[in-house]
């Protein structure tokens, strides 16, 4: 049994072992080097890590400084910022392998000189925020949106690499505003009905901000005569109809048999007649019942049809045209009863005890079709984003 345990332990041994050579075979030296670097910290005298970590570390620094010779003799300013990033793998690379340092393998030491990297990094992360800085203002000068917002992405990167370069902040908030697509919601009352502002406030709250991108805001009031919105979507309510009420009665009626007491079985001199144990022989009596129910039903019902709009306002054009529409119903059931309500079925009692309700006003089924109407903007927005960006 112990020794399946040892074999065991050996064939997982062998199974991590290659596992950080496998990345060393694809070239995945950091992968490599952070695997071995684990398993040292565990066992410093494992000869396949201590091969495994030595062979990425020195191919893993030889890549990145070939890299950056070549970057930096080709001379693009482009390049500074992946010249910071391969001095900053180098710092990180060094800085992970010197908890398992100094380390023996096969009676020689090895261990790496430690390289100050931070002068070489400050300065590429200057030269890359200069090239940014210089590129987004650049970019700036085309006056176009997709321009302004690749500005902000350049400005955001000096702001990674230095901090409060130069007025960094201010064109961060500029690229950002001027990149920004706005689009503005509005409804247009084409009925012959005065709404109220309560029912505009009601289908206007979609909440924009699940429709918003990182590029993209809505607004569904207008925010001042200065600001410039590159879309309208109107919602336009074009037919108002309240459908008159209705009351429809129908009758039924509804029959049960009940037990109505017994009386005696006669012989044929009219005598009660005994059962075997000298007991009076009786049978049950049944009466039949009937309850007429008529049934009232109310009906009222609200409907609001239109469309939405999607325009772009620079050049003016119309984008996409959806129609829109919502319902509002209003139904109560009740019901009186005439005759014997003990004829009545379960359904039908509760019917009866139910009383006709009022109708509710015009208003009020407008005001109730707001809901769903609500929803149906809410699905069209979200249908149609990819026409606002």
């Amino acid at each position: 049994m112990k020794r399946i345990f040892y074999l065991l332990i050996a064939t997982l041994i062998v199974s991590a072992c290659s596992s950080s050579k496998k990345h060393l075979q694809k070239g995945n030296y950091d992968s490599a080097i952070q695997k071995s670097v684990k398993k040292l910290m565990k066992n410093s005298d494992s000869d396949d890590d201590i091969e495994v970590l030595d062979k990425s570390y020195k191919l893993a620094n030889e890549q990145d400084l070939e890299r950056i010779k070549y970057l930096k003799m080709e001379g693009k300013s482009e390049s500074w910022e992946e010249i910071a990033q391969s001095y900053q793998r180098l710092k990180y690379r060094q800085r992970m392998v010197r908890p398992v340092l100094p380390l023996e393998l096969h009676g020689k030491t090895i261990d790496y000189n430690y390289i100050d990297y931070d002068s070489e990094i400050i300065e590429a992360k200057h030269r890359a925020a200069e090239f940014f800085f210089a590129h987004g203002q650049k970019l700036m000068n085309n006056n176009d949106k997709e321009s302004f917002r690749q500005a902000w992405y350049e400005f955001s990167k000096v702001k990674e690499y230095w901090g409060d370069y130069e007025n960094i902040d201010n064109l961060l908030a500029e690229s950002r505003y001027m990149g920004m697509s706005r689009a503005l919601v509005t409804i247009d009352n084409n009925t012959h009905l005065k709404l109220s502002e309560e029912f505009i406030d009601e289908l206007l709250a979609v909440s924009p901000q699940e429709l918003e991108t990182q590029w993209v805001e809505y607004y569904t009031r207008a925010l001042d005569e200065n600001t410039r919105y590159d879309y309208h979507i109107k919602i336009n309510l074009k037919v108002i109809a309240v459908f008159p009420e209705g009351i429809k009665e129908i009758d039924r009626i509804e029959k049960k048999t009940l037990e109505d007491g017994f009386q005696y079985v006669l012989d044929k001199n009219g005598n009660v007649m005994k059962d075997s144990l000298g007991n009076d022989i009786k049978i049950k009596k049944y009466k039949d019942i009937t309850c007429t129910v008529v049934e009232t039903a109310q009906k009222k019902s609200a409907q609001i049809d239109g469309d939405v709009e999607i325009y772009q306002t620079d050049p003016l054009k119309l984008l996409r045209k959806d129609p829109i529409g919502a319902n509002s119903h209003f139904e109560h059931y009740s019901a009186r009863a005439i005759g014997d309500v003990n004829a009545l079925s379960p359904e039908s009692r509760e019917l009866v005890e139910r009383e006709p309700l009022p109708f509710p006003g015009d208003g009020e089924m407008i005001m109730r079709c707001s809901e769903s109407l609500k929803i149906a903007i809410r699905g069209i927005l979200q249908r149609n984003k990819r026409y606002i960006y």
